[in-house]
């Protein structure tokens, strides 16, 4: 078992790609925290871990909150003691007000554009038309949730001399994503964090390494429309969306002794979509 008896705490574990981290960790022998907005839903990932759940926990926090944040570590402080594994995964893929519906059919006519040849005529507009609380929200949990799980995290770890945390940032740091300028730049945010904590900490053991997942079939991805998705997978050479095991199995490689020698860098499993 790579992560045998290590204390591992996962924010956004109730659904998709942090539930999957939680139960591949949890197979690996890890002691789970799983940490949600939804106390119900990290419990109920808790339970499908089986006999592992045993040694898990589920604590509801909102990461974008700092005070709901350092309880939520004090409890983990308060139950383990220790802190060996912190994956940053916790995430939204719009903020309030945004109107979903309006964005997929704007995307939806932009792509018949380009399929009928007569241009790109439809501009996005979104930037100029998002609210402060959009921006906000996105920002927050995103980019400020990192921050402050990080800075709880190393309060721990630095006792120990070692730990190892994985953020989840996104292609969308890498190649920008015209549909959400604001969660493009928090994922870009979360890619620099990581290169500059991981030089800060190194000389104490800690690593600090990134993922860029592509589009992965969760239920963030969901509210794609079905041409948009064809459009997606015909640029991905993979021609696929990915699993969330798929994510869980790199998370596993960056959290465990098998990659001791990566830090500040980041692993991106997008199926071609960007190749960089």
């Amino acid at each position: 078992m790579k992560l045998k008896d290590r204390v591992a705490l996962v924010t956004g574990g109730g659904s998709g790609i942090g539930r999957a981290i939680a139960l591949l960790f949890a197979e690996e022998g890890a002691r789970v925290v799983v940490n949600d907005l939804h106390l119900a839903t990290a419990e109920k990932t808790v339970q499908e871990m089986g006999a592992a759940g045993a040694a898990a926990c589920a604590l509801a926090a909102d990461v974008a909150d700092s005070g709901q944040v350092r309880r939520m570590f004090a409890e983990v402080e308060r139950r383990y003691g220790t802190l060996d594994v912190l994956v940053n995964n916790a995430g939204i893929a719009v903020g309030p007000g945004e109107d979903l519906e309006a964005r997929r059919q704007r995307s939806d006519t932009r792509i018949m554009e380009m399929v009928s040849g007569e241009g790109i005529q439809t501009h996005w507009d979104v930037t100029q038309e998002m609210s402060d609380e959009a921006w906000h929200r996105v920002i927050g949990v995103h980019l400020n949730g990192t921050f402050f799980c990080t800075r709880e995290a190393l309060r721990l770890m630095s006792r120990q001399n070692r730990g190892a945390i994985v953020n989840l940032s996104s292609v969308a740091a890498l190649m920008g994503l015209e549909q959400v300028p604001h969660y493009s730049a928090a994922k870009g945010g979360i890619l620099a964090f990581t290169r500059a904590v991981a030089r800060e900490v190194g000389s104490r053991g800690i690593r600090v390494n990134a993922i860029c997942p592509g589009y992965i079939d969760t239920p963030m991805t969901q509210s794609i429309s079905p041409l948009a998705r064809k459009a997606l997978l015909s640029r991905t050479p993979l021609g696929r969306l990915a699993e969330p095991r798929e994510v869980a199995a790199t998370a596993l490689f960056l959290a465990s002794d098998d990659s001791g020698f990566f830090t500040g860098q980041w692993l991106s499993p997008n199926g071609g979509l960007f190749i960089g």
